[in-house]
């Protein structure tokens, strides 16, 4: 019987380090596709997909008003409007993902976290120079 159980236990555990974890599946992804950074760490969606009212107080609490990618302002810039999505990670809040272009989403989309830690530090420093009101 213990024999049994080794023999499973080392089953699984060949079986969890064979396989990749099992990326969700809907519309755009295949199941299992583990391509790009986004799958494992978090989701882009395109900005129109969300709630209205969500995103209308999403851009106006943006902390920044140039792409995180490349620096080029987001409103009156030579890239034309911004391109608005919304990145999703389980169990956490969604977060408004402003870039000036195209190019930009794909060059987010190889290292999201390098550029969410600079939304995330644009913030915390608007909200430091405007203080808190309560």
């Amino acid at each position: 019987m213990k024999t049994l159980r080794n023999v499973l236990t080392l089953m699984t555990i060949a079986a969890a380090i064979s396989f990749p974890s099992v990326a969700f599946s809907h519309e755009g992804h295949k199941k299992g596709d583990l391509t790009t950074k986004e799958t494992s760490t978090g989701e882009l969606v395109p900005a129109a997909s969300v709630n209205a009212d969500w995103l209308a107080k999403a851009k106006a609490e943006y902390p920044v008003e140039s792409c995180i990618v490349s620096g080029d302002k987001l409103e009156g810039g030579d890239m034309g409007p911004p391109q608005d999505f919304v990145y999703r990670v389980n169990g956490k809040p969604d977060q408004l993902v402003r870039f000036c272009c195209k190019d930009c989403v794909k060059d987010f989309r190889k290292d999201p976290e390098k550029y969410l830690r600079q939304l995330r530090r644009s913030g915390e420093s608007g909200a430091q120079s405007h203080g808190t009101h309560h």
